[in-house]
């Protein structure tokens, strides 16, 4: 078994319906989703602010790869077009693996080129770890340490003041 956090965020289109359409693909694998967050683009300003959040997934059969095939698929299914010219260019979605643990809870480290875990630049996204506190308060991101020690330290501290919480959107229902 594996468990991995996911983050999912989007600024084309109906980026609300596209989180949930990320968070339907997950199915009965979603063990809690955080709450949406609005933040700025991150490493290119030219386009719309981001709805982002993150989840908390679990399947007894999935190795790390597997959260990968299903990250894309959901991409795929809601119209991601990589633009190899424009690296962190608008989408609408986006899904990262950011991190996994195996089955006795040790998380797993790679470093291959379709998949680096933990996610490597994921300490420094508030945009990432403020959603994953919501879901995991006490959490520590491998490698790198506690997920409030990373927001709160430079240069953090000012793009976490930046991610606005949207308490009127929510990705799951009440039902």
């Amino acid at each position: 078994m594996t468990r991995a956090v996911l983050s999912i965020g989007s600024n084309l289109g109906d980026r609300l319906g596209h989180l949930r359409g990320a968070v339907a693909a997950l199915g009965d694998r979603v063990l809690v989703v955080s709450g949406v967050y609005e933040t700025p683009p991150w490493g290119d300003a030219d386009q719309p602010a981001y709805l982002n959040a993150a989840v908390m997934v679990a399947d007894p059969a999935a190795a790390p790869e597997d959260w990968l095939v299903r990250a894309r698929a959901a991409e795929a299914a809601a119209g991601r077009d990589r633009d190899p010219q424009r690296r962190y260019g608008p989408r609408t979605l986006d899904v990262d693996v950011i991190a996994v643990w195996d089955d006795a809870g040790e998380p797993v480290l790679r470093d291959d080129p379709e998949l680096i875990l933990p996610h490597p630049r994921a300490h420094l996204r508030a945009f990432v770890l403020r959603p994953w506190i919501d879901i995991e308060p006490h959490g520590r991101l491998p490698g790198h340490g506690w997920l409030t020690d990373l927001l709160n330290a430079e240069p953090l501290a000012g793009d976490a003041l930046e991610l606005s919480p949207r308490p009127d959107l929510a990705l799951e229902s009440d039902t």
